[in-house]
């Protein structure tokens, strides 16, 4: 029997993701008591989660909309879609560059205010370009700072402009390095960042170590007229901080797509809507990634792209147990005595862990009863188990 699984819709999702769930889905925003959630920007952290809920996969990379510990001590997955909004974002942040350097929001606006002006406009237009002068961004140096699926497109589309690029990223994987310019210089601190560049932008997740990175003290370490770009999370940024900077000609543009009340009139900022994702190729990309990912999880137990277990995943063998637990020694060895006196027997295994959690997956042969399952349940440090037969 092909089991049937809910899919609840809390924002308005691309078609291209929902037509990905087959016959033996129910999806939409009116779905009750749903095993899946799909999201995007809708704020999760009031909601009460069912005993039903096993994920929740976000259209895009934040997930600052939903109650991660809360998900975690349920055992429900959590995904997001890492990269699918990437070339979206890449675009603004070019956009970002080019309006921070060329004054030219500030110079629309002004040649709007010549309305009016009938035959005298192109003289006038021409006495008074020169109050928005701006340098080109060719020659000049660019700080990356988080070098994930944004700042390598980032960086060789700045290169590809005649930019000279710094990337900064402690994390940085191998596969990423590799996509890398090979012109791009690998900085070991934020220091040298700070030291060397013209323009900084900050591509990296809001956590307590990043947020408010860009402030006083990380301010005074800049070149004078720096340029800084914020297309990742609003409170990475000290908005105090940037407006007296601003104002005082240390930073010379701050450009953003988070709107602040302290910002928006502040001098020289280019305040814009959060439009990095907000194209229909990016809208696109991300709900069927999440989709995927879901059915993946549902139908077969594989977590790829979790913000909150680690990712687990191998070929399916026939009966399979999912397990959500506490990190814990010995827990396999427990599982494995709980299985044997119910005569099942495990084929395969995979098991991985992420700070305080774990999730393993065992392929077994046998009769998996209810009594089997509810004694790995029993264990005081398993969160959630599940049988796909």
């Amino acid at each position: 029997m092909i089991a049937m699984y809910h899919i609840q819709c809390l924002n308005k999702i691309s078609e291209v993701g929902t037509s990905c769930f087959g016959p033996n889905y129910a999806c939409g925003s009116d779905v009750q008591n749903p095993e899946a959630i799909l999201v995007r920007s809708a704020s999760m952290h009031d909601m009460a989660f069912g005993p039903e809920l096993l994920a929740i996969a976000r259209a895009g990379a934040g997930v600052n909309n939903i109650p991660l510990d809360k998900c975690s001590e349920q055992g429900i997955a959590v995904f997001n879609t890492p990269g699918a909004n990437a070339n979206a974002v890449k675009e603004l942040v070019l956009a970002g560059l080019l309006l921070s350097s060329r004054r030219i929001v500030d110079g629309i606006e002004w040649t709007k205010s010549l309305k009016g002006k009938g035959a005298e406009i192109s003289k006038l237009v021409e006495k008074g370009k020169g109050e928005f002068v701006g340098p080109e961004i060719s020659g000049k140096t660019l700080g990356i700072v988080g070098l994930g699926a944004i700042g390598v497109l980032v960086s060789a589309a700045a290169t590809s402009l005649g930019m000279e690029v710094y990337g900064y990223d402690p994390y940085l994987s191998v596969d990423t390095a590799l996509r890398l310019p090979s012109s791009v210089h690998h900085a070991k601190t934020l220091d040298e960042i700070y030291a060397n560049c013209d323009y900084i932008t900050v591509h990296v997740p809001l956590t307590p170590d990043t947020r408010e990175m860009l402030n006083a003290s990380s301010i005074a370490k800049m070149k004078d007229g720096v340029r800084l770009l914020n297309f990742a999370r609003g409170d990475l940024a000290n908005s105090a901080d940037v407006a007296a900077a601003l104002e005082s000609g240390k930073v010379a543009a701050y450009a953003t797509d988070f709107a602040d009340d302290t910002l928006l009139d502040a001098k020289n900022v280019i305040a814009m809507p959060h439009l990095g994702a907000s194209t229909p190729e990016s809208e696109d990309n991300c709900a069927r990634m999440a989709a995927l990912e879901l059915i993946e999880f549902l139908e077969n137990g594989n977590i790829r792209n979790s913000v909150n277990l680690p990712a687990v995943s191998m070929p399916r063998e026939g009966s399979r147990i999912c397990i959500v637990h506490r990190n814990l020694p010995n827990t396999i060895s427990r599982f494995s005595g709980v299985l044997a006196q119910s005569g099942v027997n495990i084929e395969n295994m995979a098991s991985k862990s992420r700070k305080d959690y774990a999730y393993t997956i065992l392929d077994v042969t046998g009769d998996v009863t209810t009594s089997a399952a509810q004694g790995i349940d029993a264990l005081d440090e398993v969160i959630r188990v599940r049988v796909i037969k």
